[in-house]
């Protein structure tokens, strides 16, 4: 597994296109980095740039950009809505794949010495990389912004972890820090008021807002026995929330970071802000991500916003994510484009060509050439999703047949069931290529000397295994499967009660298609238990998907009547 992390530097320039250009374009010098996203705001006048790679590349990029926001941005002219104090603002670290926290700590800390020792700039060490409690809050690290630093860094309790300890009036100061992913979100307002979105901001932020006697916005400070100010927390946790006026949209906006989306989802920071806002005359039009976001969380929402309607869960990805787009207005501002903001689409590699990927006739085409793959592991695969689809689809139109509505919850589950076998069928598609692949690289391995054919004897017996159990499990899942459509033929939609059948069709022919695979495969392995117990598994699934297939396919005339 790849290793990855993400870095997010905020930079204070957001206006001139050509200083963002030339330091994104630091980003693009680094092999193994990709550039993610590039998100500037002219009211604002900050940029969030997202890139991720190997932690290693990742720090070359952030050191290549911060040495380029020293040369290129100039706090001393530097105006904007967004709290900051230095040209490279924050640049904050998040493991994604095979990477721990600890280690991502690490490289954080790592970064800032060489940021402070190789570019000569004043780091502050943030969140879990904070090296001081007092400054794990990015708020009270960045305490008086610019215009306050010079006189903090003065003081015992300014100083910085990393890096000089004099202002730079050009450059200020940078914040880099280790965190869980972090999702930038603003609501858009159906007002021109910082005031009142400053209101609902304190309402739903997890800090809330200083407590006072009489008029919440007048009246007196509550402090308690020691003289210290009594706060009111808000209702959403892990949430920091400001309220503030974009010009450019001509709208108040809330402006939000959830630091811990399993804590507030953005589903429910978007609805909360609705309820908050409607309470003070006020009216949420829609909403926009800052920079990217992990699939999860859209998905999550679709889910959300589709069961408030009493509909289906079990529809494509990429339906959950046009619901989760159109309920929240995520493309109210700006085009919502999935492939440019969420994190595992931009990941992807997409030069690697899958066969997924193909249309129909592509696939039939690219089975039907000389080439021995794709073959008949991934076609068995292919009849399995296709399978797994249909009796989905008949749970999905019975959980929104008229009249039928108390069972609509029932049938969701199930289309969930389905959906979730469909998904799996369809990744072992390409994995049944390329455990036919491996086959053929340890074969090709040399075979000189004695040592050389022992190396290439467990090379081929480890990929044959991987050539069993590919197809083994398309048997499995197809198995799994046919509860699905058996369900659905059963208490389904009459009208879809043949879907079903031709369902009971595919998943059949995919056990009997896997299972003459893993016989094929099998054959070539020298332990003779293992080989046995794998065919033996493959005559148990045959036995259970003919007798299903059966019965289905019973049901099905029944109640067509045939």
């Amino acid at each position: 597994m790849d290793r990855l992390i993400e870095c997010v530097p905020n930079f204070s320039e957001g206006r001139d296109p050509e200083v963002i250009r030339r330091i994104t374009d630091e980003v693009e010098k680094v092999e193994g980095v990709k550039l993610l996203d590039v998100d500037p705001g002219a009211a604002t006048n900050r940029t969030v740039v997202t890139f991720a790679g190997a932690p290693e590349a990742v720090i070359e990029a952030a050191l290549r950009c911060g040495r380029k926001a020293k040369e290129l941005i100039d706090m001393r002219r530097h105006h904007g809505e967004h709290p900051r104090f230095g040209a490279m603002d924050v640049c904050p670290l998040v493991p994604i794949r095979g990477v721990t926290m600890d280690e991502t700590v690490a490289y954080a800390r790592e970064l800032a010495r060489r940021l402070g020792e190789e570019v000569g700039v004043t780091v502050y060490c943030y969140e879990k990389a904070a090296l001081r409690p007092e400054r794990r809050n990015l708020a009270a690290v960045r305490e008086g912004e610019y215009e306050g630093l010079e006189q903090r860094l003065g003081t015992p309790a300014g100083a910085p972890d990393f890096g000089p300890k004099t202002f730079d009036p050009r450059y200020g100061a940078t914040a880099v820090g280790a965190r869980d992913f972090l999702i930038a979100y603003n609501v858009n307002l159906n007002t021109t008021s910082t005031r009142r979105a400053n209101a609902i901001a304190f309402d739903v932020r997890e800090k809330g807002r200083v407590k006072r006697d009489g008029d919440p916005l007048t009246g007196p400070v509550v402090r308690d026995e020691h003289g210290n100010e009594v706060w009111e927390p808000g209702t959403l946790k892990a949430v920091k929330a400001i309220g503030w006026y974009i010009e450019e949209y001509g709208i108040a906006q809330i402006s939000m970071n959830l630091t811990d989306i399993g804590a507030t989802p953005l589903h429910v920071a978007f609805d909360e802000v609705c309820e908050k806002a409607r309470e003070r005359g006020v009216r949420v039009t829609g909403s926009e991500i800052v920079g990217v976001v992990p699939l999860r969380a859209l998905l999550e929402a679709g889910r959300y916003f589709l069961r408030k309607q009493q509909r289906s869960l079990g529809v494509p990805d990429g339906e959950l994510i046009r619901i989760a787009v159109r309920s929240m207005g995520l493309d109210e501002l700006a085009p919502f484009d999935p492939d440019k903001k969420i994190v595992e689409y931009l990941l992807a590699d997409r030069s690697k060509k899958r066969l997924v990927d193909l249309s129909v006739t592509g696939f039939a085409e690219a089975t039907a050439s000389e080439s021995p793959a794709p073959g008949g592991g991934s076609v068995a695969a292919t009849l399995g999703a296709l399978g797994a689809a249909l009796g989905t689809m008949v749970a999905n139109l019975s959980a929104h047949k008229r009249g039928w509505d108390e069972r609509w919850e029932h049938f969701s589950a199930i289309a969930e069931r389905g959906k979730d076998c469909q998904e799996r069928l369809l990744r072992l598609v390409d994995e049944d290529t390329a455990a036919f692949d491996a086959v053929l690289d340890a074969m090709r391995l040399p075979k000189g000397t004695d040592a050389e054919r022992a190396v290439r004897a467990r090379a081929i017996e480890v990929a044959t295994v991987g050539a069993i159990e590919v197809p083994l499990r398309t048997m499995e899942i197809a198995v799994e499967s046919l509860d699905v459509i058996r369900e659905m033929a059963r208490d389904g939609l009459k009208s879809s009660a043949s879907d079903a059948a031709v369902g009971a069709l595919c998943a059949r022919a995919a056990v009997l298609g896997g299972g003459l695979n893993v016989r094929t495969n099998a054959a070539g392995l020298s332990d003779r238990p293992v080989r046995e117990r794998y065919e033996a598994r493959a005559t148990e699934l045959e036995r259970i998907a003919c007798e299903a297939e059966t019965e289905i396919l019973a049901i099905a005339r029944r109640r067509i009547g045939g």
